[in-house]
């Protein structure tokens, strides 16, 4: 199913896209963007994030963007509320595939509403080496 995933995305929503450099989430999100997806950060103080648009929440990123995918790089308390405000904005999300929780990231509750809600979740992995390792 990941690679199914992966392989029919092409927007990847990043739920804490930090614009520095040597964080794992922008380390990601270059990756990411380099092998062909678009990114869509979600990050609370900036404008511009690896020339992309950042929004300051998943709700509007869906209003304005056919996201597949949304990554999240939040402490794992943080997860659910993430997961609920998808939930909330569902009927933007129509291209919605998976809702991703990177290494270390584990969320129980998110993860059951997201069942609930038909939206294939994934936690405790990397995006960028589950791509490396059916793509490259």
């Amino acid at each position: 199913m990941i690679k199914d995933v992966l392989r029919y995305s092409k927007v990847i929503a990043i739920v804490g896209l930090s614009p520095n450099p040597t964080k794992d989430s922008n380390m990601v999100a270059r990756y990411l963007k380099y092998n062909g997806y678009k990114i869509i950060p979600i990050y609370p103080d900036k404008d511009c994030i690896l020339d992309s648009k950042v929004y300051r929440n998943i709700g509007d990123a869906f209003m304005e963007n056919d996201i597949d995918i949304v990554v999240v790089f939040r402490k794992n308390k943080a997860v659910l509320d993430v997961a609920k405000e998808i939930i909330k904005n569902i009927k933007y999300a129509k291209n919605l595939k998976a809702l991703w929780l990177q290494i270390g990231i584990i969320n129980d509750e998110a993860r059951d509403l997201a069942k609930l809600h038909n939206i294939y979740f994934v936690q405790d992995k990397c995006i960028k080496i589950e791509h490396q390792l059916l793509f490259d």
